[in-house]
Order: C-alpha cells, then sequence, then structure tokens
C-alpha cells in the first residue's frame, strides 16, 4: 500500500513541488531555449535570404498558391525553431525546397493548362448595372459585400458601373460606365 500523500514512484505531493513543477513547464531548459533562439534566427536568415533571391510579389498580388507557400514557410520556421529533434540544415533543407518548388509553379503559371488550375478564372460581378447574383455566390460574396466594396469605390449601388469584376488575386475591380461627353 502506498503512504497517505505519495504519488506513484514521485513522492510526496507538496507545495514546493507544485511550484517547481509548474516553474519547469513555464521556464524550462535554458540551453534549449537559447538554441530554439539561435535556430530561429538562423533560418529567419535564410528565408529572408531565399526571399531576396526570389521573384518579387506584393502581399496584395498574392494569389492562392502564394498564401499556401507563406503559411507552410512560417510553418517550418516555426516548427524547426522549437523542435530539439530537427536542426537548422533539416529546416532550410526544408524552406528551400519549398520556395523552389513555389519559384516553379510560379514560371509554369504561362502554360495555359497549369495556369487554369492555379489561377481561379476571372467573374464577372456586375455587368452594365446589372448584378450577377451567380457568380457573387460563386465567390462566396453577399450582395451586402459587394455594395461595401462599390462604398469603397465611391458607388452608390450598381446602376453606374460598366463593369465589377472579381480578380483571381480575390480583388474586386469596378469598372465605372463611362460618362457621356456633352454635345459642342
Amino acid at each position: 500500500m502506498r503512504a497517505a500523500g505519495a504519488r506513484c514512484g514521485r513522492g510526496p505531493l507538496t507545495a514546493a513541488g507544485v511550484l517547481d513543477g509548474f516553474g519547469a513547464a513555464l521556464i524550462g531548459d535554458w540551453h534549449r531555449a537559447a538554441h530554439a533562439a539561435v535556430k530561429a534566427v538562423a533560418l529567419f536568415l535564410t528565408a529572408a535570404v531565399a526571399f531576396r533571391l526570389a521573384e518579387r510579389r506584393t502581399m496584395g498580388e498574392f494569389a492562392p498558391f502564394d498564401w499556401v507557400a507563406a503559411v507552410a514557410v512560417g510553418a517550418i520556421v516555426g516548427r524547426t525553431a522549437t523542435a530539439t529533434d530537427a536542426s537548422w540544415l533539416t529546416g532550410s533543407a526544408a524552406l528551400l525546397s519549398l520556395l523552389a518548388a513555389h519559384a516553379a509553379i510560379t514560371r509554369l503559371r504561362f502554360t495555359p493548362f497549369l495556369g487554369r488550375l492555379v489561377d481561379p478564372p476571372l467573374r464577372v460581378l456586375i455587368r452594365d448595372g446589372r448584378v450577377d447574383l451567380r457568380n457573387l455566390r460563386y465567390c462566396g460574396l453577399t450582395e451586402a459585400d459587394l455594395a461595401a466594396v462599390l462604398r469603397r469605390h465611391g458607388h452608390h449601388g450598381p446602376a453606374g458601373i460598366h463593369l465589377a469584376i472579381f480578380e483571381s488575386r480575390g480583388v474586386i475591380s469596378v469598372l465605372p460606365r463611362p460618362q457621356a461627353e456633352p454635345p459642342p
């Protein structure tokens, strides 16, 4: 039989023991923390150099596959920096392989077949003042979403719009109807 207050093979449960457990959980081993910090900085510098050598694409121009690559890069850097079983070299190899695949897809988008797979097609949301509800739903937008975009572009509604296009990058371009020139 166990003695009162004893835990399975760990001795009695005391306030000091509980505090030591919390301290270890919160602070941990400072050697591992320093190791993770060095790996995080090394991976950040590796990613910064790799992105510097890669093609320039702005955040506003990201296609869906760009977002996937950005999230995956963050996951690799975060996981490798804190994992005790993953080295900087392992993380860098995964990071550089991912960026090479991204660069290849970026270039292969110029072929018609892969371009259609990677970049979603343009969707006309408004044509000559008429809202296309089917395309609006297909894009996952409500009429309230479209109205908000029109207001941001300085329009009160679809009546004065020649075309509103849901671009492959997820932004909506709004082209107003051309103003009729006054007679001379």
